[in-house]
């Protein structure tokens, strides 16, 4: 074979490889791409991510005047899973601030109007039949709101009392369970959210607001008359919280506990807890809540790493 022959035949087979190795690259985003399902490749492929947050929810998910995006603990362990998701798509994302209520919360995570709900929502069974949840946050119950003075010490002194409590709430079935249970026969008035459902209390309108009593205590502390207000009784239900997404996505499920992992085990969620249930918030007032052994306990345990 003549040097001019050999030359032409390294010639070809350079370009093949170049051209190989061209098709290759070319084919690495889109089999990236295809890799991904559910939220994280609806997330790459809009570089966007719908966060669900309520407007009332103190210290987990609220907004104050001075800032036009929510706060609160639920808000910040949120900002960590985006930052895990966007670890996971390898690209930047874009949080669309979507408001929710108790009552519209659920269906804006099915009908796919948010991606994360971050507020104060119970995980249960009923719900888990329609969404899926983070690994428990936070650990409450329900108790009764009412006016400091008022002859309300137990769920027995609500017989035939009026009883706000907040549409979509799992403290509605609460109260209609126990009213029905013990005979009664409470005057439940539901509200849309948990500003309103304190709102009747404050105007006389309802004897008590049932809730749960994280959430009251801050209702409290962010009222100018909070020294006119208690929070009484022994606990009506149990409660754990977490963050809701839709179910069968294998991939954020999994990313999802991962994460939690990580902030238990670094002990992000703990200095979270601090920050927002021990410290002063932005507004200046503390709710000085320790953390419950309960939730002592499940971080402990979240923090293991599965083998």
């Amino acid at each position: 074979m003549s040097r001019n022959a050999m030359s032409r035949n390294a010639v070809k087979r350079i370009g093949l490889l170049f051209a190989t190795a061209v098709l290759l690259a070319a084919a690495v985003v889109p089999v990236q791409a295809q890799e991904l399902t559910g939220t994280l490749a609806k997330a790459r492929q809009t570089g966007t991510i719908a966060i669900g947050y309520r407007e009332s929810s103190v210290p987990f998910s609220y907004l104050i005047n001075t800032r036009k995006e929510p706060i609160g603990y639920s808000i910040e362990l949120c900002r960590s899973l985006v930052t895990s998701i966007e670890d996971a798509v390898n690209k930047s994302l874009k949080i669309d601030w979507v408001p929710v209520t108790s009552d519209s919360r659920i269906d804006a995570v099915v009908n796919g109007k948010v991606d994360l709900e971050c507020g104060s929502t119970t995980n249960n069974l009923e719900r888990q039949k329609r969404v899926s949840f983070s690994p428990t946050m936070f650990v409450s119950g329900t108790k009764v709101l009412v006016k400091k003075g008022s002859p309300i010490k137990s769920f027995r002194d609500l017989a035939g009392k009026k009883v706000a409590v907040t549409a979509g709430t799992t403290n509605e079935k609460t109260l209609r369970d126990l009213s029905e249970k013990f005979k009664l026969n409470i005057d439940l008035r539901v509200a849309r959210d948990h500003a309103e459902s304190f709102g009747l209390v404050k105007s006389g309108q309802v004897d008590a607001f049932a809730t749960d009593d994280v959430l009251l205590y801050g209702l409290i502390a962010q009222d100018a008359a909070k020294s006119q207000y208690e929070v009484v009784g022994d606990f009506l239900s149990y409660d754990p919280y977490g963050i809701m997404y839709r179910k069968n996505d294998p991939q954020l499920d999994k990313l999802v506990v991962d994460a939690f992992q990580v902030l238990a085990e670094d002990g992000e969620i703990e200095r979270q807890y601090k920050r927002w249930f021990l410290r002063k918030l932005p507004t200046g007032e503390s709710l000085n809540l320790p953390m419950s052994a309960q939730l002592e306990t499940i971080i402990q345990t979240m923090s293991v790493k599965a083998e």
